[in-house]
C-alpha cells in the first residue's frame, strides 16, 4: 500500500507516492533519486543517512517519512549554493577529508547542524557533534580538520558581511 508524501527537501517542494512503511532516507533515496545520503546500517548506528531536518542531524534510516512531512529536509544536494560548494564541502576537499566518501554526506549534514550553532567549536566539540557518524578511512583528523577550517571560514565570512 502507497500513500502520497509531501515534502519539502533541499528548498523544494516534493509530492511522491511510497509504501506507508519506507523511512525518510528510503523516500529520499529511492522515490525522489536522491542518492547522496547514504544507506549503512539500517539501524541508526553508522550516521551515512545523517540529513538535516528543521535544522537538526537527524538518521533518516529510522524515521518514518510521514515524520518530515511539512518541515525542512536538507540533504548534501542541497548543501551547495549558487556561489558554489558549501565552505564544508570545500574543507573536506582541501584536507582531504573525504576518502572513499560513503560517510562523508552524513558527517556534512551533522558539522552544519553544529556551525550553525557554534562557528568556533574547540575540537572536543566536533567529536561530539562526530560521534554518531563512522568513518572507516580517515581516522577523524582530517575530518575534525576540514571541521575547524570551515568554521574559520565561516567565522571570515560573517564577519565580511558584517562590516559592509
Amino acid at each position: 500500500m502507497k500513500r502520497i508524501a509531501t515534502l519539502k527537501v533541499n528548498g523544494e517542494l516534493h509530492e511522491v507516492a511510497v509504501p506507508v512503511h519506507f523511512t525518510l532516507l528510503e523516500t529520499l533515496r529511492y522515490g525522489l533519486g536522491l542518492t547522496g545520503s547514504k544507506q549503512g546500517c539500517d539501524k541508526g548506528d553508522c550516521g551515512a543517512c545523517t540529513v538535516l531536518l528543521d535544522g537538526d542531524a537527524v538518521l533518516s534510516c529510522i524515521l518514518p517519512v510521514w515524520e518530515a512531512e511539512q518541515r525542512d529536509v536538507w540533504t548534501v544536494e542541497g548543501l551547495a549554493g549558487a556561489d558554489g560548494l558549501h565552505p564544508l564541502q570545500e574543507a573536506f576537499d582541501v584536507t582531504g577529508a573525504a576518502q572513499c566518501g560513503f560517510c562523508t554526506p552524513g558527517m556534512l549534514a551533522s558539522a552544519v547542524d553544529l556551525l550553525s550553532r557554534n562557528d568556533d567549536p574547540t575540537r572536543e566539540e566536533v567529536a561530539e557533534a562526530l560521534s554518531g557518524n563512522l568513518c572507516r578511512c580517515t581516522g577523524y583528523t582530517k575530518i575534525f580538520e576540514a571541521v575547524e577550517l570551515a568554521a574559520a571560514t565561516i567565522r571570515t565570512e560573517r564577519r565580511s558581511d558584517a562590516s559592509r
